[in-house]
C-alpha cells in the first residue's frame, strides 16, 4: 500500500515540487531512450539499404520502417498497433515485435534468436546498438 503521508510536506500540503521533479526526470530519461532507439533504427535502415530511414523519428512511422527493413507488408504496422487492446494486444504485439527483430537481426548478419532477447528492456537496447553499429 502506498503511504500518501510521505508525499506531504511538514505543513500538510501535497509536495508538488517533488512530484514535478520526478516527472521531469522520467520525461528526460524517456526522451533519451527514444532518441537512442530512433538513431539506432535509422542506422539499421541505412545498413540494410532501406529507404526513408528518417521515419525512425516519427512514432507510428517507425513501426512501418521496421516492416520495410524486414521486407514484409506495411499492413503489419496496423497489426502491431493492436496494442491498444488490453492483454491480448500486448501478447500479439510482443510476438510481432519478436518476429520483426528476428528478421532484422538476420539482415544485419546476427543470429535471429536475438529477436527474442529484444523484449528484455536493457538487453534489447544493447542488442539494438550492436545491430546498428557492430560489425
Amino acid at each position: 500500500m502506498v503511504d500518501y503521508m510521505s508525499l506531504m510536506n511538514p505543513f500538510g500540503s501535497f509536495n508538488w515540487a517533488a512530484l514535478g521533479a520526478l516527472a521531469f526526470v522520467y520525461v528526460i530519461f524517456g526522451l533519451a531512450i527514444y532518441i537512442y532507439t530512433a538513431i539506432a533504427l535509422m542506422t539499421i535502415a541505412k545498413k540494410t539499404n532501406t529507404k526513408n530511414g528518417w521515419l525512425a523519428f516519427i512514432p507510428i512511422a517507425n513501426i512501418y520502417l521496421l516492416t520495410q527493413i524486414v521486407g514484409i507488408s506495411g499492413w503489419w504496422t496496423l497489426g502491431i498497433l493492436i496494442a491498444a487492446i488490453p492483454i491480448v494486444g500486448g501478447i500479439v504485439v510482443g510476438i510481432g515485435m519478436i518476429y520483426l527483430y528476428w528478421h532484422i537481426a538476420e539482415k544485419v548478419g546476427k543470429p535471429g534468436w536475438w529477436g527474442i532477447l529484444m523484449i528484455i528492456p536493457i538487453v534489447g537496447w544493447i542488442l539494438l546498438g550492436i545491430m546498428a553499429w557492430g560489425k
